[in-house]
């Protein structure tokens, strides 16, 4: 582990050292991809077999949604998670107490929403596991040292292979067995040409591939679609102790954007944080409605933005309900009639109110 930590380091003292230009463009792209194997190294260790010694933990995945919270020791990050969820965590955490995982659930419009404190972040590769499963990272920042701090936590979630609120490149990338690399470009690229993005694929070993650029892409896009293990993870910075700030400051702050101020000892603006995070969740609730009977509002089944089908729905209450559904009766944004019949791909919306048929 520690050589290659060592030569992480290395690579990273080389890569401060080259001035950036066209000449050294090929150069970087080559560097930037042994960077990307070694870190992945980190995260995977060669060689199976045997459980290392304990590290790392995965944590039972509760509730509809999960948010990692993540920050320095001491920029309250515990007293906010006690205050959101009354979850005790040791809170004397300067001394790096909060070592463990510690898991905690809030209900809010109707998700359960869990919420786990990551301290293993800040020292090394331990909570990197449960950080690549979360739906939302909150970075907890001390708001009058924020860009220090800022730029670690955002440096080491990148080594995990973890996207801050940025989408997958627009890179198309296919391996085949024969006939060299092929690179087709459908927009003007400023970084990458044919020479540095064959030599960033030989890094890889990969001698064969049709590659097409969509978007101006940089190396480092190039090699996140090649590695093809990147999470893409939405984040809010949370700026933590504004009662010592003046308005004018606030003000300012407002204006940054994925940031909510807030202050975790006088619970300040926790009705803005939770609002972002629903916004930045992108969770879809469903009501059920038995038939003959009134809908039933107060318990939703959630579901993530990107399935919400009624299949999707149906899955999520019990796999043996897609077996015996007829079709379904949908109220709601998603159909044009109120009651209409649907089948089962067809996609739900925020609040829609669904009655099952079954065969």
């Amino acid at each position: 582990m520690s050589s290659t930590l060592a030569k992480i380091a290395e690579i990273e003292a080389e890569m401060a050292r080259t001035q950036k230009n066209k000449a050294t463009a090929h150069h970087l792209g080559l560097l930037k991809a042994r960077l990307a194997k070694l870190r992945r190294e980190l995260i995977t260790p060669k060689g199976g077999g045997g459980g290392g010694p304990g590290e790392g933990f995965d944590v039972a995945k509760t509730g509809d949604a999960r948010i990692g919270f993540v920050g320095f020791p001491s920029v309250g990050k515990s007293t906010l998670l006690s205050n959101l969820a009354g979850v005790y965590s040791e809170v004397a955490a300067y001394e790096f107490t909060t070592l463990t995982t510690v898991p905690g659930v809030i209900r809010y419009k109707g998700a359960k929403i869990q919420l786990l404190d990551l301290p293993g972040i800040i020292e090394g590769a331990k909570d990197g596991k449960v950080a690549r499963t979360c739906n939302l990272i909150l970075i907890v920042l001390d708001v009058l040292k924020p860009l220090g701090h800022k730029k670690i936590i955002e440096n080491e979630l990148e080594g995990f292979g973890i996207r801050l609120n940025s989408k997958p490149p627009n890179i198309g990338f296919k391996k085949k067995d024969k006939g060299g690399i092929n690179l087709t470009a459908t927009c003007p690229q400023s970084e990458l040409d044919a020479e540095t993005v064959k030599s960033i694929l030989a890094e890889y070993k990969i001698h064969n591939a049709d590659v097409t650029l969509r978007s101006d892409a940089t190396a480092d896009d190039l090699i996140d679609v090649v590695e093809g293990n990147r999470v893409y993870i939405p984040c809010i910075y949370v700026l933590n102790k504004i009662d010592q700030i003046s308005i004018e400051e606030l003000d300012i702050i407002y204006k940054v954007p994925h940031c909510v101020p807030i202050s975790a000892h006088h619970r300040w603006n926790f009705d803005d944080l939770l609002e972002k995070i629903w916004d930045y969740l992108k969770l879809v609730r469903i009501y059920t409605k038995p038939k003959g009977q009134l809908p039933d509002y107060t318990s939703p089944v959630v579901l993530p933005y990107s399935r919400t089908t009624v299949e999707d729905f149906c899955m999520k209450i019990h796999k043996n309900l897609i077996k015996e559904f007829k079709y379904a009766l949908v109220w709601g944004l998603s159909v044009k009639h109120n009651p209409q019949k649907v089948g089962k791909d067809h996609t739900l919306e925020d609040e829609d109110v669904i009655q099952i048929v079954k065969k």
